[in-house]
């Protein structure tokens, strides 16, 4: 779905635009205080609320108490939360506010890139390991999103980790990030372990066992 970029106020327009063009999202404005964007609303608390219920990626170039305040009502499960994410007028700050891991952390690096400014990311996995298991790349599809969170877990408390089967761009930014999960950087041979699988079969995963499969 099209990210939409809401934008409050005129000093607010260039970093919308800016975010817009790196996203190829549309820019929404508040009527009477932007002159240009692609659509306008009256009422933002309200118009914010409609695109997250239709589960719209949001991008507010705005303060983020604007935008928890409007979806705060419509908050229920969160493996169904559309990305929102919070950018400062001069869009030197960027942060990820829901959604961390069905998209908003990725939309917060390439919107920190494409405006020089610094993504604000705070969810555990992505700040110790540099990855989040549930959000695979482009080509890829996670098998058991539900156990996504006991792997995680599992792994920031310690466990081995195991890579079976192909899976380079998690091997290769774990091993230089997190070198101590891999055997070779371990010690304690009783420790839990932790598998990550590749596969194109219908392998069955659980709460230490993520499964893999590529798309065609």
């Amino acid at each position: 779905m099209t990210p939409v970029v809401i934008c409050l106020s005129r000093s607010g327009e260039a970093t919308a635009r800016g975010v817009a063009t790196a996203l190829g999202a549309v820019v929404h404005g508040r009527a009477g205080r932007v002159d240009h964007a692609d659509a306008f609303f009256a009422n933002a608390m309200a118009h914010i609320r409609t695109l997250f219920a239709a589960r719209t990626p949001i991008i507010g170039v705005c303060a983020s108490g604007i935008l928890i305040r409007a979806v705060a009502p419509l908050l229920a499960d969160k493996r169904s939360e559309p990305p929102v994410v919070a950018v400062a007028e001069d869009g030197l700050v960027v942060v990820p506010l829901l959604g961390g891991h069905h998209g908003a952390n990725r939309l917060a690096r390439r919107i920190a890139a494409a405006l020089g400014g610094h993504a604000a990311v705070t969810t555990a996995g992505d700040v110790a390991l540099g990855v989040a298991l549930d959000e695979p790349p482009p080509g890829w599809r996670l098998a058991n999103p539900e156990d996504a969170k006991p792997v995680m877990a599992a792994l920031l408390g310690g466990a081995e980790l195991r890579i079976e089967g192909d899976l380079p761009w998690l091997a290769d930014g774990l091993m230089q990030l997190a070198p101590s999960l891999f055997p070779a950087g371990r010690g304690d041979a009783g420790s839990a372990v932790v598998r990550l699988t590749a596969t194109t079969k219908p392998v069955v995963g659980n709460a230490s066992h993520l499964v893999f499969h590529p798309q065609q």
